[in-house]
């Protein structure tokens, strides 16, 4: 966990989240083999309902949009598609992962990417006092309250997951 011996490193995610005066506690995973979700919910002694995966989609329109939706869980590609009034979305290609958001596959955030695009947040979310998601970097993850994230991101809550 975060306070192992372990010095952390700060991400450029913990770094917006503290210019914003937004409440975070940060974890490391790195030392371990986790590579899923649900692995790295488990090696944090995490409930796998409250760690969120950040997906990227493209619409039809050509427009891109940002989904967390808990690890267990997969994206409703047409309940995403209403929630952000579009007719289609299908997940990017891994390729283009980088360039578009500045992340890695496996260290996408929804906080820092190079330009914002349209978020919305599983509601599940809404359930929890906080939610934890890539810090921007494999083997990080940073937890905060959705009060504390609208400090930084402007997201919606819907039902995306199925």
């Amino acid at each position: 966990m975060a306070n192992k011996k372990q010095k952390i490193e700060k991400t450029n995610v913990m770094r917006l989240l503290e210019q914003k005066k937004a409440a975070y506690t940060a974890h490391y995973y790195g030392d371990t083999d986790a590579i899923s979700g649900a692995e790295v919910a488990a090696v944090l002694g995490q409930d796998p309902a409250r760690v969120f995966k950040t997906l990227v989609t493209v619409a039809g329109s050509g427009e891109h949009y940002v989904f967390l939706v808990p690890v267990e869980r997969e994206l409703d590609l047409k309940k995403a598609a209403r929630a952000v009034g579009e007719k289609s979305i299908e997940m990017i290609k891994s390729k283009e992962l980088l360039p578009l958001t500045g992340y890695v596959h496996g260290g996408c955030s929804p906080v820092g990417m190079k330009k914002p695009f349209r978020t919305v947040i599983d509601a599940s979310a809404a359930g929890f006092d906080a939610i934890l998601f890539s810090a921007g970097k494999i083997g990080y993850q940073v937890e905060t309250g959705l009060a504390e994230l609208k400090k930084v991101i402007d997201f919606d809550l819907a039902d995306i997951g199925e």
